[in-house]
């Protein structure tokens, strides 16, 4: 009997490891995750290596009858290599679990002791301990129940801070806290960087790695790699060959336990290229940085400094942390997109804004309650009105009532329109003084629209012509008198032939009656009227000269003195008092002295004519020094020219004299001569408070020797 439970008992030990080694193999070849195929077949080997030799050689024998020789038992000896298997396949992948086995041994067998002492206190504080009810028994399991939880926690803290992890336990602790707080930070390089020291100092491993996804969705490329120093390994980053980044789909993390070999199942198969790259990097875990659906980025983490492989919790913590990498990766992209189009749209209206305030026009905006919305440079210029103090405002605030009106009119129109020669006068909310100059504008107000065509406001554009408006007059004025010029040069040669022979009869016949006083005095009177339609003709001829004349440096104030003297008997007689403020020492100016005595004296006669209709007054003749020029101004006291007027007193033989005392010419020569000199003239009057003529010659420049 003993013989035969002998050899049942044998049939049970070698089937049960047989029967263990079977499943080993089932379970290997389902296993997905090269580590754990890589664990199991160690697992495997192990068994059958050390089983397979102690059946054939022992067991199997001895089942069948045969009496264990020597030989026989030392077949004992291939079950040693079952332990020794598993001891290598556990040692060499995942040698910290072990640790964390042994520690959660410690942890376990200290608070069990903790509560056996808990608990034989409590016994032992009983009066009678042999005798103890079964309520007291139910306490007794419930305190132990109840103790045991939070006193291996306790000792599972205090032995993690002061025995396990020691230096290393505060950067445990903080680490997830850390984790939690990347989503606060835009900045990508500064996020990365302190992921990477935290992970340096908290696991202790050799160095770390971050590959990002390239923009276009391609592939990845490494971003940054630490030390442990906290300093960049130099590496070639164009060399580098990360196709074997892709999508984890259902492994968690990639493994490669021995990198510079490139000899796990995971890389046998890879490019050389790739094998190089993972050779190169000598990372040992890749793992994904996954945001709602999306690998973002992977990070590569080596083995500790010591060699060693990471625990299961160590791998864990580093899956736990690369959720919210990946989640401040996607923070920092999307903040540094928002900032590229913050800074887009600034710099876009900076050029919009650059373009409005180039433009050498005034535009503004106003909303549909007719505030200004924006106010450029130049229509602060034209209004006087600075830009803070006119946004916010009503155009009818800004402006000068009469083109309020214009505003106002065409409020609820939405076509274009174009207002021409606006007299715009300065505001009084400029404050600078200067609220009665003013300029004549162009207006050109059409609707603002968004993109849908909705209407928002209004466009106004305000072009200051009042140059070009100065301009067209002179030109005006210059047709004008080319015109005059031709007309009066042809009918000036028409003319001067049959007065010269009129002249000249009358003269014959003047001699023929000499005796006859009566009709001497009458072909005198004709010869008079002959010479002085002469005159008139000659003047017209002058006026359509357009020969050169010598031009001289002479004294202005010599020539006005010259002109006066030669009038001062018409003043006296016509009741007029001359005031000459003549500025000395006076710029010398280049002219023609004889075109300008002509010029000084049609104005000086007819200021007389204007001052002898009321009886005389003050002709007040003033030069001044302005700048690079000579100005002459000329005032009477005169009952002035009306408004109406004065945009035709230069055109010829315009005149608001009388009959036969004046042609209309005088005026139109003076203006000729003074634009032949390089000057200008222009007159200014109220009615019945005089006029005033100012003329500006340019002086001449000296020149300044060595």
């Amino acid at each position: 009997m003993r013989w035969l439970l002998d050899r049942a008992w044998l049939v049970l030990y070698a089937g049960s490891y047989l029967a263990g080694g079977a499943i080993l193999h089932l379970s290997f070849r389902r296993a997905d995750d090269p580590i754990i195929r890589q664990q199991l077949k160690w697992l495997r080997n192990g068994v059958f290596a050390g089983v397979l030799p102690f059946v054939a050689l022992y067991a199997a024998p001895f089942v069948l009858g045969l009496v264990p020789t020597p030989a026989m038992r030392l077949s004992v000896l291939f079950l040693a290599l079952v332990p020794l298997a598993w001891a290598y396949s556990i040692l060499r992948y995942r040698l910290m679990d072990v640790d964390i086995i042994f520690q959660q041994g410690y942890v376990y067998l200290l608070a069990t002791i903790a509560v056996l002492g808990i608990v034989s206190l409590l016994v032992l504080s009983l009066a009678r301990r042999d005798e103890l009810s079964p309520t007291a028994v139910v306490l007794l399991v419930l305190v132990a129940g109840f103790v045991f939880e939070p006193l291996r926690n306790w000792i599972q803290q205090q032995l993690d801070r002061y025995v396990f992890y020691k230096d290393r336990y505060d950067y445990r602790v903080t680490l997830v806290g850390f984790a939690r707080e990347l989503s606060s930070e835009m900045d990508l390089d500064r996020s990365l960087r302190g992921v990477g020291e935290r992970l340096v100092n908290t696991l202790q491993v050799s160095h770390v790695a971050f590959f990002l996804a390239d923009e276009e969705g391609s592939g990845f490329h490494l971003h940054s790699t630490l030390d442990r120093e906290g300093h960049p390994r130099t590496l070639n980053f164009s060399a580098l060959d990360l196709s074997f980044l892709s999508t984890p789909g259902q492994r968690p993390y990639l493994f490669f336990e021995s990198t510079r070999r490139a000899i796990d199942v995971v890389s046998r198969e890879m490019p050389a290229s790739v094998r190089t790259t993972i050779a190169e990097l000598d990372l040992t875990y890749y793992l994904p940085c996954v945001f709602r659906g999306r690998t973002l980025a992977w990070m590569g983490v080596s083995r500790t400094a010591k060699g060693d492989f990471l625990s299961s919790d160590d791998v864990e913590l580093l899956q736990t942390l690369s959720g919210y990498v990946a989640m401040a990766i996607e923070n920092a992209r999307l903040y540094s997109s928002l900032a590229a189009k913050a800074e887009q749209v600034e710099r876009l209206k900076e050029f919009s804004e650059n373009i409005v305030e180039s433009i050498n026009v005034g535009i503004l905006a106003a909303d549909l309650e007719d505030r200004v919305e924006s106010w450029n440079s130049r229509i602060e210029r034209l209004t006087g009105v600075p830009r803070h103090a006119a946004v916010g405002r009503k155009l009818s605030d800004l402006f000068p009532a009469e083109m309020a009106l214009h505003f106002d009119r065409l409020r609820a129109d939405n076509k274009v329109h174009q207002l021409y020669k606006i007299p715009l006068r300065h505001n009084a909310v400029n404050g600078n003084g200067d609220s009665g100059r003013e300029t004549l504008v162009n207006l050109a107000i059409a609707p603002l629209v968004t993109k849908d065509g909705q209407r928002i406001g209004r466009l106004v554009i305000i072009d200051d012509v009042t140059e070009r408006d100065e301009l067209e007059r002179r030109l005006v004025q210059a047709d004008k008198l080319s015109s005059i010029g031709l007309l009066a040069a042809g009918v000036a040669h028409e003319v001067n032939t049959p007065l010269a022979v009129i002249s000249t009869y009358a003269q014959m016949l003047a001699k023929q009656v000499h005796g006859d006083e009566q009709k001497s005095k009458l072909l005198d009177k004709i010869a008079k009227q002959t010479f002085r339609a002469s005159e008139i003709v000659n003047s017209l001829l002058n006026f359509s000269r357009t020969s050169s004349t010598d031009f001289t440096d002479l004294e202005l104030n010599r020539v006005l003195r010259e002109t006066l003297s030669l009038l001062e008997h018409q003043f006296e007689k016509a009741g007029v008092r001359v005031e000459a403020d003549l500025a000395e020492p006076l710029p010398a100016i280049r002219g023609n002295a004889g075109k300008l005595q002509q010029v000084f004296l049609n104005l000086f006669l007819n200021a007389r004519d204007a001052m002898s209709d009321v009886s005389g007054g003050t002709l007040r003749v003033t030069t001044v020094v302005n700048g690079p020029s000579v100005q002459v101004e000329i005032r009477d006291t005169g009952p002035g020219i009306a408004r109406d007027h004065l945009d035709r007193i230069f055109d010829p033989f315009f005149t608001t004299k009388t009959a036969r005392k004046g042609t209309g010419l005088g005026l139109s020569v003076t203006y000729g001569i003074v634009e032949e000199h390089g000057g200008s003239i222009e007159a200014d009057s109220r009615p019945g408070e005089g006029a005033v003529f100012r003329l500006e010659f340019p002086a001449v420049r000296k020149t300044v020797h060595a």
